[in-house]
C-alpha cells in the first residue's frame, strides 16, 4: 500500500513537472520526447544569466547619477562647513545642508529602494527623477563670491553640478521618450523569468529526490 501510495505521488510529480517544463520552453525548446533533462536545466541557467542591454545600461546610468550626487553632497558639505567656521554667510551654510539632504534623497532614488518609492512614487517616473537631479546640480552651482579664493573647491562645485546636471537632462528627455515605461516593464520580465527558472529547478530537486526514494522502496 505504501509502496502504491508513494508510486502515485511520484507519478503526479511528474506530471506537474513536465507540463511546467513545456510551459516555460516551448519558445526556446523542440518539442521532442528524447531531450533530456540535463538540457533543460542548462537552457534554464543560460536564460537566467543572459542580462537584458537597456536594464544593464540603465544601471550603469544610475551607478553614474549616484557618484554624481554623492559628488554634490561632499561639495555642499565643504561649503556649508567653510560658511559655519568663517561666519561669512549662515544662510549659505543652511542652503548647503538642505542640499545635502535633497541630494542624499537622489542617492535614495536611484537605489530604487522599496520603502522609498512606496511613499514618493512620482520618483519612479524619470522625468520627476531629472528635475530633481537639476534641482540638486542648481544648488550646488549656486555659490557665493567669497569662494573665488577657493579655486579647487570652485573646480569641484563646477565639476559635481554640470555632471548632475546632465544626468538630470537625461532622465528628463528619456522620460519623455517612455524610456523608464520600457525599463519598468523589462524588469518585470526579468523577475518572472528568473522566478521561473528557481521554479523549474525546484521541480527538478524535488523529482530526483522522489525518484531516489522509489528507487529505495523498490531495493
Amino acid at each position: 500500500m505504501q509502496m502504491t501510495l508513494l508510486t502515485c505521488f511520484v507519478n503526479f510529480e511528474n506530471i506537474c513537472f513536465f507540463r511546467f517544463k513545456l510551459y516555460h520552453t516551448k519558445q526556446k525548446m523542440p518539442r521532442n520526447g528524447d531531450v533530456e533533462e540535463e538540457n533543460v536545466a542548462t537552457t534554464s541557467s543560460r536564460t537566467r544569466c543572459r542580462a537584458d542591454p537597456l536594464l544593464v545600461a540603465c544601471r550603469g546610468f544610475s551607478f553614474l547619477t549616484s557618484l554624481a550626487a554623492i559628488l554634490c553632497i561632499a561639495v555642499n558639505i565643504l561649503s556649508a562647513v567653510r560658511s559655519f567656521k568663517h561666519a561669512s554667510d549662515i544662510f549659505d551654510g543652511i542652503f548647503r545642508c538642505y542640499a545635502v539632504l535633497i541630494a542624499a534623497f537622489v542617492v535614495l532614488a536611484e537605489t530604487e529602494w522599496s520603502f522609498v518609492l512606496k511613499f514618493w512614487q512620482i520618483l519612479e517616473y524619470w522625468a520627476a527623477r531629472g528635475m530633481l537631479q537639476i534641482f540638486v546640480a542648481v544648488m550646488t552651482r549656486a555659490f557665493p563670491n567669497y569662494i573665488g579664493d577657493r579655486q579647487d573647491l570652485l573646480l569641484l562645485q563646477s565639476i559635481a553640478s554640470y555632471l548632475l546636471l546632465a544626468c538630470g537632462a537625461i532622465y528628463v528627455v528619456s522620460g519623455i521618450l517612455c524610456i523608464g515605461f520600457l525599463k519598468r516593464a523589462r524588469q518585470k520580465q526579468e523577475i518572472s523569468r528568473e522566478q521561473a527558472a528557481k521554479d523549474l529547478e525546484e521541480l527538478e530537486r524535488r523529482k530526483e529526490e522522489l525518484e531516489q526514494l522509489l528507487l529505495a522502496e523498490r531495493v
